[in-house]
C-alpha cells in the first residue's frame, strides 16, 4: 500500500468550499488549502492561520504558505482557489460568520508561492452585519462566481468580469425564513454551460432535511427539467429551494428503514455531462419525546451515505452507497467522514468511514475506501486506502486540474471540534491508468 506524503502537519478543512485542492498541470504544482488549529504545531503562534500547502508533485516537496496569519481557529475558514487566465492564482475565503467580510489575494504569475495584497468585499451593508461563511469560486458565461453563506443566511452571490480583481452582489439563489441556524447547505459543481447545485433546507440538527437540485444557466437557476425557478437580482426576494427538483426526500423508505435529516456531501459534473452527488442522511432516527425535550444535540448511532447520477440528458438515480457509523463529534451529530467523487470519472470515488463498506465491520478508527461501481451507483466493489490507522482518517478531496493523475488528499489525527483538532494535511499522487484510478 502506498504511503501517502504529509504535505502540511497542521491542518483541516470544511466541506463547504471548493476548490479546496487544485493542480496546475503545467507546472506539476498542486495548491492544497487549511486551517492551522492550536493544538497542533505551532501552538497559538500558527492558531487559524490560513494556510497553503504548495506542492511540487514532481518532488514531492510542500511549501506552507500563510495567506492570513490568525484569522481565526475554525476549519470553516478554508480558502476556496481558482486559477486564473493570465495564469495567477486567486485565493477566497471568509471567517465563520463573526465578521462580514470575503477576503482575498492573488498571486504573482504563475507562482503560488508569492501572493498580493489582501482585499476584502464588505457584506454588511447587505446582511445587517449577520456574517458570512464559505466561499465557492466558479466560471459561468465569462464571469466569475464566488458562492457563499451571507444574506438571511441564504445561499448568495457575488459577481466578478476581471477575474476575481473587483466583486459585485449579483443577489440571492434561494430564500425561506431561518429555522435554527442557518438556511441550506449548498455543494456546487463546475460545468462547461453550467453550474450545478444541490442544497437542503437547514441544518440537520435543526430540521428534516430533503435535498434538492437546481443549476445556473444564462442567469437563471434552473430546475432539473430545465424548467426556471427564477432568475437572481440584486435587493429583490428569492422563491424557497423547495420549488428545485427533489433528489433525496426526507423520511424517504429504502429496504424499509427510514431516512431524515439529510446533508450535501460532495458533487461533481464530470466532462461526458455527467453528474454525480454523495450525500448523508440519518438512518431509523426516531428520538423519544424524552430525548427531544433534552435538546437536539443527540448521539447518533447510523448515518448513511447515498450516491446520486444525473445522466446527461436523464433523470436522476439513488443508490445507498454504505454506512458512515456514528456522528463524528457529539455536539455535531451529523458529521461523517465524508466522501469525494473523482472530479474526472463518476464511477470512482473515495469514503471516510468507521464502518468497513466490504463487510460492515465496525472499525476503531475512520478508514478511507476506493469504491467502483461498473453498475451506475447501485453496487460498488472496495479497495482499503489505509488500514489498521492508529488515528481517524477524514473528509478526503481529490483535487482537479489534471486528468492524467488522481491527486487524493486528506487529513488524519484527532478533531474533537470544528475549532480543535491536532490532524495532519497528507497526499497520495495515483496515477491513472486506463482501466480505472492506481489504487
Amino acid at each position: 500500500m502506498a504511503k501517502p506524503l504529509t504535505v502540511n502537519d497542521n491542518g483541516a478543512w470544511c466541506w463547504f468550499q471548493d476548490e479546496r485542492a487544485l493542480v496546475d498541470p503545467r507546472t506539476q504544482t498542486l495548491v492544497s488549502g487549511s486551517v492551522a488549529a492550536p493544538e497542533g504545531p505551532g501552538g497559538s503562534h500558527r492558531a487559524g492561520n490560513i494556510e497553503l500547502a504548495v506542492v511540487d508533485l514532481a518532488t514531492g516537496t510542500s511549501d506552507i504558505v500563510v495567506l492570513h496569519h490568525n484569522l481565526e481557529a475554525d476549519d470553516h475558514n478554508v480558502p476556496a482557489l481558482w486559477r486564473r487566465a493570465d495564469g495567477r492564482w486567486l485565493a477566497a475565503y471568509t471567517k465563520h460568520k463573526t465578521d462580514n467580510l470575503l477576503r482575498w489575494r492573488i498571486s504573482a504569475p504563475g507562482d503560488p508561492r508569492a501572493w498580493g495584497p489582501e482585499q476584502t468585499f464588505d457584506w454588511g451593508k447587505l446582511n445587517g452585519g449577520s456574517g458570512v461563511t464559505y466561499t465557492n469560486l466558479l466560471a459561468l458565461d465569462g464571469r466569475l462566481y464566488c458562492f457563499s453563506r451571507a444574506v438571511n443566511d441564504d445561499p448568495c452571490a457575488l459577481i466578478s468580469d476581471d477575474d476575481g480583481d473587483t466583486w459585485a452582489y449579483a443577489g440571492k439563489l434561494f430564500t425561506r425564513p431561518k429555522v435554527g441556524y442557518v438556511n441550506g447547505y449548498t455543494r456546487y459543481a463546475q460545468g462547461p454551460d453550467r453550474i450545478d447545485l444541490i442544497t437542503t433546507d437547514h441544518h440537520p440538527r435543526d430540521f428534516d432535511n430533503s435535498i434538492y437540485h437546481g443549476y445556473l444557466r444564462a442567469g437563471a437557476l434552473h430546475r432539473t427539467d430545465g424548467s426556471v425557478l427564477h432568475a437572481p437580482v440584486p435587493g429583490e426576494s428569492a422563491p424557497s429551494q423547495e420549488g428545485l427538483t427533489t433528489l433525496l426526500d426526507a423520511n424517504s423508505s429504502w429496504a424499509g428503514e427510514r431516512m431524515t435529516h439529510c446533508w450535501t456531501t460532495d458533487l461533481r459534473r464530470t466532462p461526458d455531462g455527467t453528474l454525480a452527488a454523495v450525500v448523508t442522511a440519518r438512518a431509523n432516527d426516531d428520538p423519544t419525546p424524552a430525548e427531544v425535550t433534552l435538546g437536539r444535540n443527540r448521539p447518533i448511532a447510523d448515518l448513511r451515505f447515498f450516491y446520486a447520477r444525473l445522466p446527461a440528458g436523464g433523470s436522476w438515480q439513488v443508490h445507498q452507497l454504505a454506512k458512515a457509523g456514528p456522528g463524528l463529534l457529539p455536539h455535531e451529530q451529523d458529521y461523517t467522514g465524508l466522501a469525494a467523487i473523482d472530479p474526472y470519472d463518476p464511477d470512482s470515488l473515495y469514503l471516510s468511514t468507521a464502518i468497513d463498506p466490504r463487510d460492515h465491520r465496525a472499525l476503531p478508527h475512520r478508514e478511507i475506501f476506493h469504491g467502483r461501481t461498473d453498475d451506475g451507483g447501485a453496487t460498488w466493489a472496495w479497495t482499503p486506502v489505509t488500514e489498521d490507522s492508529g488515528r481517524d482518517n477524514l473528509r478526503p478531496v481529490v483535487a482537479p486540474g489534471d486528468p492524467g493523475r488522481i491527486p487524493l488528499l486528506w487529513f488524519r489525527g484527532t478533531m474533537t471540534a470544528s475549532q480543535h483538532y491536532v490532524c495532519e494535511t497528507v497526499l497520495l499522487d495515483l496515477p491513472r491508468h486506463p482501466t480505472g484510478p492506481g489504487v
